[in-house]
C-alpha cells in the first residue's frame, strides 16, 4: 500500500465509487484485509470530506455548462457551422464574437493577392532560398502537439516546398503557428500577399498572422485555444470538427487544453461521455474564413495539400488567459 494506490481509492471515491466496489477491484488486484482498512481511513478523512464539497461546486459549474450545451442544441443551426456571406463587422461581433458560436465568413479575403498568386512554383520562386522551420518526425510521437518543441527542423523553403508537392497523405511534417516566429520573418514577402481583414482585425497589432502549410493527411488533436481565432483557408481543403466550450466535461481534458479523444477515429467504447457532447462538422475550402470560438474543442485535418493563415489579432478584446492557470496535468 502506497500513495499512488491512496490517490487511486481517494479519486474514485469523489468520482462516486462506492467503497465495497473498490474493495472488491482491490482484493481482486492482490490486495489483503488492509484495502478496507485503507479505504474507510479515506471516507473518514476531513481532507476528502473537504475535497467532495469542492467536487460538488464543481458538479454545479458542470450542471450550469450542461445548460448552456443543452440551449445550443436547440438551436435551428445548433448541428452545423452557418457559411455568411461578407457579414459586417457589427453582425459578426454580435452574432457570433460576443455569442460563442462559430461562423464561416465567405468573400472575406477575395482580393488578397495571395487567393491568386500562391501556388508551389510562387512559392519557390518568391522565397525558395529562405530558411524556414518545420515540424518532423510527428509520425513517431504520439504525443506530437505536446512535444513539438523537440520536432523542428530547419530546411531552405525551396525544399520543404518539394516535399510537400511529391508526398501522398501523411501527418509527419508540417509547419504550423509554433513555428511563426521563424517563418514570419523568412516568409515576409508571403505576408505582403495576406493583408489584414480591417473588417475583423485591428491593422496596428504586432500581431500579424500564423502561417499553416502541409500536406494531405496533416492533424491538429482534439484542443482549444486560449483566444477566438480566425483560419483563412487559401489553398487546399480542410475538414474540421467542433465541440462547443459548455462540453469540456466530456472531453477527456488531460493535460492543458489537450483531449485524450483521437478525433480521426472517435472511440466512444473507450470515451463513452463524449456522445453527450454536440459534435459539429465542417470543410473549410479556398476563400473559406472560419471563426473557431475562444474555448471550443477542434481537431483539424488536411484533405489536401493545403495552405492556412490564421489571426487572433481582432479589433476588440481578445485577452481572456490572464486567468487562466490549468496548465500542468489535471
Amino acid at each position: 500500500m502506497n500513495d499512488d494506490v491512496r490517490r487511486w481509492i481517494a479519486e474514485n471515491l469523489l468520482l462516486g465509487a462506492p467503497g465495497p466496489a473498490l474493495h472488491a477491484a482491490m482484493l481482486n488486484q492482490g490486495f489483503d484485509a488492509e484495502a478496507a482498512q485503507e479505504i474507510n481511513t479515506a471516507i473518514a478523512s476531513p481532507y476528502l470530506q473537504g475535497s467532495a464539497r469542492l467536487r460538488n461546486r464543481l458538479r454545479k459549474r458542470d450542471w450550469t455548462l450542461s445548460v448552456y450545451g443543452q440551449l445550443n442544441r436547440m438551436r435551428a443551426s445548433g448541428a452545423a457551422v452557418e457559411r455568411r456571406e461578407r457579414l459586417s463587422r457589427d453582425e459578426f461581433l454580435e452574432q457570433y464574437y460576443f455569442q460563442n458560436r462559430p461562423v464561416i465568413i465567405t468573400g472575406a479575403f477575395d482580393t488578397w493577392p495571395a487567393r491568386t498568386q500562391w501556388n508551389f512554383d510562387y512559392f519557390r520562386a518568391r522565397c525558395g532560398d529562405c530558411e524556414v522551420e518545420v515540424q518532423f518526425g510527428r509520425d513517431s510521437d504520439p504525443n506530437y502537439e505536446v512535444n513539438q518543441p523537440n520536432l523542428k527542423r530547419k530546411m531552405p523553403f525551396r525544399e520543404y516546398v518539394d516535399l510537400v508537392e511529391r508526398s501522398g497523405a501523411t501527418n509527419d511534417f508540417y509547419m504550423t503557428a509554433n513555428n511563426t516566429s521563424i517563418n514570419r520573418a523568412s516568409l515576409a514577402a508571403l505576408w505582403q500577399d495576406a493583408p489584414t481583414i480591417r473588417e475583423y482585425l485591428d491593422p496596428a497589432s504586432p500581431d500579424t498572422g500564423f502561417f499553416w502549410f502541409g500536406p494531405a493527411g496533416t492533424k491538429t488533436p482534439f484542443h482549444h485555444d486560449l483566444t477566438n481565432n480566425f483560419m483563412a483557408q487559401v489553398i487546399g481543403r480542410k475538414r474540421v470538427k467542433l465541440i462547443p466550450m459548455s462540453d469540456t466535461p466530456y472531453m477527456y481534458n488531460h493535460l492543458h487544453c489537450y483531449s485524450q479523444v483521437d478525433g480521426s477515429t472517435i472511440d466512444v467504447a473507450r470515451f463513452p461521455a463524449l456522445q453527450q457532447a454536440n459534435l459539429i462538422e465542417c470543410t473549410i475550402g479556398p476563400g473559406d474564413l472560419l471563426f473557431l470560438p475562444i474555448g471550443w474543442w477542434h481537431y483539424v485535418e488536411g484533405l489536401e495539400a493545403s495552405v492556412t493563415m490564421t489571426y487572433t489579432n481582432f479589433v476588440v478584446r481578445n485577452d481572456f488567459c490572464n486567468s487562466y492557470d490549468t496548465y500542468n496535468e489535471l
